[in-house]
């Protein structure tokens, strides 16, 4: 129990961050203002009377003053050991500290009432335990320090208050629980917390000696298994020069030696050691060794940290990509982009991002013989870095990708790996050609798979199923290629850049023919540039007549098949060099041209020489194609009634065919169309070459055309070519591959083309020279398509009508 009494008026000593209690005796520096201050103004005081000079001690914590302090007694003013001036004070009792009052000196006056305690006498029997139970903690802690002479002073403490008081020269305390001490005006309550504080601290002393033992053992292991293994090997080494064996350089020193010494990054380093202490464990004899070592020579030969740097002079960049590439404006301009972003991101001091650099992930869609692939090296060497060609096509195992588990045999990393390990670079430009073309069976979908390697926001931590630590695909350039977008997964398409490459003009290919193919052809022909010329004329007509397609791969081989035959009439001494290949010399030397124009055909021999025939434009995976769609109806007296479909067509389109069909019988009569000839009589619509599948639904409007000029008997004039889909009511609606099929009409001599007017803004994309030579029309409405393609009954057939 406590009692308060005995009223003082006493001088501050604030103690910063300190905390004395009764019993304690401690030495201050005077040199402190307030301590110095106290001191003074207690000695002022005492001047008057016989008792020594008193203070009142309080903890001042963050500037605040504890509610309670200890009244102090100055026992001795003097020198302390380092010769300050310092004075030594005892703690008497507490005193509750009530409001502030004047005084002499420069000190802080305030009034408090002594604090007197009451302890039970004899002591009840739990205290009696607890006092014990506090010798016992205490000796125990004291006897860990060495501090034997301490021991039986705090052995002689009986009283309670004492005792507990007595803690405050624990190091261990902390100022808080030091002032939970002091303002515990209970002896047993304080007691209970010395206890506790006493009990905690020797519970956390014991965990720390656990942990340094443990420590201590573990690094006598490591130094006796050292040992051991290098007893182990000086054995083994003896028994190999007994055998008369080869010394192999001892393989695991040397595996180790090579971890240390190789530029790894620290869980790599770390997961290499692991199967290096394995390599060390395991037998001669076991297999395991020959795994953990093409893991470790896998590991060692990636190349970590090293990477090249990029070519931040963004124009020699594009000046790279015009001279090896002719056109591919939208290809050129991506890759200016992002080399411009990254050198700005350079000189601001921005290369890494949470851990992710600025890679780029661009699919490039178009048509065979784009130059998709060779593409992909330009861009490597615009930018200054490794190339590598990554082929999926037919790639139907998901761990051709992520790798194999090693628990297999044969296991290998996939090929993402494989293509850094090649190409010796951590920021290569991996091209993934042909990404439409991995499939999917039983063993895994790997275009799933390269979701994860693909994923900006993801591949900085790709992680191979072989080689098991993670690997930072984040500066890759990668660069897929593709000829179907569709059949892409929509979720791998995500997270591409989507790049059409539609196809060339006939100008183009003259200048890729003059410029590239030409020249490379020469010299695999064995012939000098100055010794065969293939003028202008000659490569345009071999662009537009001998070759009909969207790239250049056909013409490049019509190139070769017109140097081979020069070179082989020169040396049958049929041909002198120099010579000129001319556009007359091309039949003589390769044949009749292949594809001719329908605009240059004999009337009787075009395709729509005849009512119910119509051309319309389709895309394929060969790039944009113009397709005839050829209409007839039955005989009513053989009763056939209803609507037949030939060509492979695809659902899709055979739903365009039935809309076509509906739309005329219900719009006959408006159309002044004889629609009872659709009612009584069966429908045949047929797509030539039948062997092809086609699908879509752009084929509406020229399926309602050729029905309309079927049942009109108008012819569909030769020069135009539609595309669009139609609805019920009539609307044509917009499509996609617009540029492609603006293209192919070029290619075929079309003149007059009719798209949906919703596709106008596509027009945009198209070349302009293409555009020049096209009159394009753009519809809203399927009679605006009919007024357009259909010539006047009356209408000579040889001379087209102008719309």
């Amino acid at each position: 129990m406590a009692s308060t009494s005995n009223p003082l008026t006493l001088p501050v000593l604030p103690l910063d961050d300190e905390v004395v209690l009764p019993g304690m005796v401690v030495p201050l520096d005077l040199n402190d203002t307030d301590v110095r201050a106290a001191v003074e103004a207690a000695q002022a005081a005492a001047r008057t009377g016989p008792s020594k000079p008193k203070v009142l001690l309080v903890p001042r914590i963050d500037g605040t003053y504890a509610n309670t302090g200890v009244l102090g007694t100055v026992e001795q003013v003097g020198r302390l050991a380092d010769g300050d001036p310092g004075a030594l004070i005892r703690g008497v009792g507490r005193v509750r500290i009530g409001a502030g009052t004047t005084g002499p000196g420069a000190a802080l006056w305030v009034e408090g009432l002594t604090v007197e305690e009451e302890v039970p006498d004899p002591l009840p029997g739990a205290v009696t335990e607890l006092v014990k139970e506090y010798k016992a903690l205490a000796t125990n802690w004291l006897k860990k320090r060495g501090a034997w002479q301490v021991v039986d002073r705090v052995q002689a403490i009986d009283d309670v208050s004492a005792l507990a008081d007595n803690s405050g020269y624990s190091p261990f305390l902390t100022t808080a629980q030091k002032v939970e001490l002091l303002e515990a005006a209970d002896p047993v309550e304080r007691l209970k917390l010395a206890t506790q504080h006493l009990r905690d601290h020797l519970a956390e002393q014991d965990v720390a000696e656990t942990i340094a033992k443990d420590v201590q053992e573990g690094v006598d292991k490591q130094q006796r298994e050292f040992l051991l293994r290098r007893q182990l090997d000086a054995v083994r080494k003896e028994l190999r020069e007994l055998n008369g064996e080869k010394d192999e350089g001892e393989e695991s020193d040397d595996y180790r030696a090579r971890v240390e010494a190789a530029d790894l990054p620290e869980k790599v380093r770390e997961a290499a050691l692991k199967e290096v202490d394995k390599l060390e464990r395991s037998s001669d004899q076991s297999p395991e060794g020959s795994w953990i070592r093409t893991w470790l020579d896998t590991v060692l030969e990636l190349p970590w940290n090293e990477r090249t740097e990029d070519a931040y002079d963004i124009q020699g960049a594009r000046a790279v990509l015009d001279a090896e590439h002719a056109g591919l404006d939208d290809v050129k301009e991506r890759i200016t982009e992002y080399l411009a972003v990254r050198k700005r991101r350079a000189d601001r001091g921005l290369g890494v991002v949470g851990g992710r650099r600025g890679g780029a992930v661009l699919a490039l869609v178009g048509p065979p013989g784009v130059g998709k692939t060779s593409l992909g090296e330009s861009v490597a060497h615009a930018m200054g870095r490794k190339f590598v060609r990554v082929a999926l096509g037919g790639v139907r195992d998901e761990a051709e990708i992520r790798g194999h588990r090693r628990t297999y045999v044969g296991a290998l990393p996939g090929r993402v790996v494989r293509a850094i390990k090649e190409a010796g670079s951590m920021n290569p430009v991996v091209l993934l050609d042909e990404v439409d073309k991995v499939g999917s069976d039983f063993r895994g979908d790997p275009a799933a798979a390269l979701l994860e390697v693909l994923d900006p926001a993801q591949n900085h931590t790709f992680r191979d199923h072989y080689l098991e630590v993670e690997l930072d695909l984040s500066d890759v350039v990668f660069l897929a290629t593709a000829n179907v977008l569709e059949a892409i997964p929509e979720a791998l398409l995500d997270r591409m850049e989507l790049v059409r490459l539609d196809g060339y003009t006939e100008d183009e290919k003259v200048v890729i023919a003059r410029d590239h193919l030409v020249p490379r052809q020469l010299d695999r022909a064995g012939l000098a540039a100055d010794e065969v010329t293939i003028g202008d004329d000659a490569l345009r007509k071999l662009a537009g007549e001998y070759t009909r397609e969207a790239g250049v791969r056909n013409l490049e081989r019509s190139v070769t098949r017109v140097l081979r035959k020069v070179a082989a009439q020169h040396e049958l001494g049929e041909r002198e060099l120099p010579f000129t290949v001319g556009e007359g010399d091309l039949r003589g030397l390769i044949g009749r041209p292949h594809h001719v124009p329908e605009s240059a055909q004999d009337p009787a021999e075009r395709r729509t020489s005849v009512p119910g025939v119509a051309t319309g434009l389709a895309v394929t995976g060969a790039g944009g194609d113009v397709l005839f769609v050829e209409a007839s109806l039955a005989d009513p007296e053989t009763g056939a009634a209803g609507l037949t479909l030939t060509g492979q067509l695809g659902d899709v389109m055979k739903e365009s065919a039935q809309i076509a069909l509906s739309f005329l019988r219900s719009h006959g009569a408006e159309l002044e169309l004889p629609v009872a000839d659709l009612k009584e009589r069966g429908v045949h619509i047929h797509f030539p070459a039948g062997a092809v599948p086609k699908d879509g639904p752009s084929a509406g409007v020229t399926m309602t055309t050729a029905l309309a000029s079927l049942l009109s008997g108008r012819l569909v004039r030769t020069d135009v070519a539609m595309t669009g889909e139609v609805s019920l009511t009539g609307r044509v609606l917009p499509i996609g591959g617009v540029k492609q099929k603006l293209l192919a009409a070029h290619r075929a001599g079309i003149t007059t083309v009719i798209i949906p007017k919703r596709n106008e803004a596509d027009l945009d994309d198209v070349p302009a020279e293409v555009l020049e030579k096209l009159d394009v029309h753009p519809v809203n409405d399927v009679r605006q398509v009919l007024e357009l393609a259909l010539a006047p009954a009356s209408a000579d057939l040889e001379v087209p009508v102008a719309a």
